[in-house]
């Protein structure tokens, strides 16, 4: 056997793409010309796991007990993965083997275990044009979310599924269709966005939708999603692991919903920024509070709401301000309680966790936020709508 045949048996990305019979010829998301993003540690652990395939680098579960359903576990699910590429193809065929038959009672399977695709339309502009539909429950399935399109180069894009992992995926296209690289980056610089269930991505209907897929395609630039839900409270591990993405863009820091206490972001917070500012002193950073909840319109006497919401927001201010006062410029405090608007109480599923509203309201809200950050420019065009 020669070396040739050797390196196609170890890495299935330099095997030949044979044509089945259905016509079609298969790809594997990290294999060019095609562009996969979301999973930084993937070329290195070849897993899509959005944290470094090593448990040993978790926070314990003797000192965390909440970890064992906690950021390891749910670092399998592929939020914010996305595959790009161009292609002439009529359509276009996944073939998934999903991690677990996982399915929530207040989120479609869509969203938690679907891809979606979109597609360029003639002005380069992203389209959704479907959704991977599949049976309850089924672990493994092929679908077709995009087909009997017009012959002509376009781009593709495919985001993940939010709330299961992917053991894998195929990408099948027209035998006879191009498939070339995608645009580049606007900016290939990633958004490193840390926090709850919320940006996990629940609950949305379909993976484009959580307000860090729709950031990336707004601004056209990488997103990389570290939504844990209920388990992003503020570890310095994870802090740490953040810290070890090159050259980002900015953070996004919005895990108050997961602290528990205001003592536990008190004490967390200022840790979490030192360990990240240690690696990136100059990137901007905007630490989000929480978002409004359905039953603050009319009072929850489970819960003082309103005063929680303003003790959680001092200490973010504080942190903030105090940052700011010791020379640090880049940081900003952001209200995440104005994102859903006036109607907030018809932004969510559960009165927590958005619908697909929720998340486009999240969107329009950080947008110009990012812009900012970013240094883009709405007068010159250069902030995207």
């Amino acid at each position: 056997m020669n070396s040739d045949s050797d390196a196609r048996k170890i890495d299935p990305a330099m095997a030949l793409k044979p044509v089945d019979g259905d016509g079609l010829k298969w790809f594997l998301p990290a294999e060019k010309p095609l562009r996969l993003s979301g999973f930084y540690w993937y070329d290195r652990d070849r897993v899509y796991r959005r944290l470094p395939n090593d448990e040993s680098r978790m926070p314990r579960a003797a000192e965390q007990p909440w970890h064992a359903a906690g950021a390891a576990l749910l670092s399998w699910h592929t939020a914010g993965g996305e595959v790009r590429f161009r292609t002439d193809s009529s359509r276009i065929v996944l073939r998934v083997r999903l991690k677990n038959d996982y399915v929530m009672d207040h989120m479609p399977q869509t969203g938690s275990g679907g891809f979606d695709v979109y597609c360029s339309d003639p002005s380069g502009k992203l389209r959704f044009v479907g959704v991977t539909r599949f049976e309850l429950k089924a672990v493994e399935y092929t679908a077709e979310p995009v087909q009997n399109l017009t012959r002509e180069m376009r781009e593709v894009l495919i985001h993940f599924p939010l709330y299961n992992g992917v053991d894998s995926v195929f990408i099948g296209v027209d035998d006879h269709a191009r498939v070339e690289p995608p645009a580049p980056w606007r900016d290939s610089r990633p958004v490193v966005a840390y926090g709850t269930s919320i940006l996990h991505g629940g609950c949305a209907s379909r993976p484009g939708m959580s307000y860090p897929a729709q950031l990336s395609r707004r601004f056209h630039m990488p997103v990389l999603n570290y939504g844990f839900s209920g388990s992003g409270k503020g570890e310095p591990e994870i802090a740490r692991m953040l810290a070890e993405i090159a050259d980002p863009a900015a953070y996004l820091i919005d895990y108050e919903a997961n602290t528990g206490t205001v003592e536990h972001m008190e004490k967390t917070l200022p840790v979490f920024l030192d360990i990240l500012r240690e690696s990136h002193p100059e990137t901007p950073i905007a630490v989000i509070s929480g978002t409004m909840y359905g039953r603050d319109a009319v009072g929850d006497q489970s819960l003082d709401r309103v005063g929680m919401r303003a003790r959680y927001q001092a200490v973010e201010r504080a942190e903030v301000e105090r940052r700011r006062a010791a020379g640090d410029g880049a940081i900003r405090f952001v209200d995440g309680s104005r994102f859903f608007g006036e109607d907030w109480d018809e932004c969510t599923v559960d009165g927590i966790h958005p619908t697909d509203l929720g998340f486009y309201r999240m969107t329009n809200a950080l947008t110009p936020i990012l812009c900012d950050m970013l240094n883009l420019n709405e007068m010159e065009g250069t902030c995207p709508k």
